[in-house]
């Protein structure tokens, strides 16, 4: 019983949040530390939050995933696609390294 319970692996689950109008600098800034949460094998839940007037635009949210998503493929790829949690847009990326083990 000791010995299963040893070997077992807690997932860490790091959240990270965008808005539709983020500026070059912080987009890189926050991608930068989802690289090195990815590289410690943690998973990270990318969240783009809508206000107002900008929820007509989800189009900038699918936008900023899909980049996310090809400037993340060497150290992590998405789990599923992006769902719609009332004004929140989430999507989950995974590390390459846990798919092997």
């Amino acid at each position: 019983m000791q010995a299963a319970k040893k070997k077992q692996k807690k997932i860490v689950v790091k959240e990270m949040k965008f808005r539709p109008k983020i500026d070059e600098h912080d987009y890189n800034f926050k991608k930068n530390h989802i690289i090195r949460f990815l590289k410690n094998g943690d998973r990270v839940k990318v969240t783009i939050r809508f206000r107002g007037r900008e929820l007509a635009h989800k189009d900038k949210g699918f936008e900023i995933l899909a980049r996310l998503k090809e400037d993340l493929e060497e150290f992590g790829y998405p789990e599923g696609k992006p769902t719609f949690d009332g004004i929140n847009m989430v999507q989950v990326f995974m590390p390459h390294n846990s798919k092997s083990k």
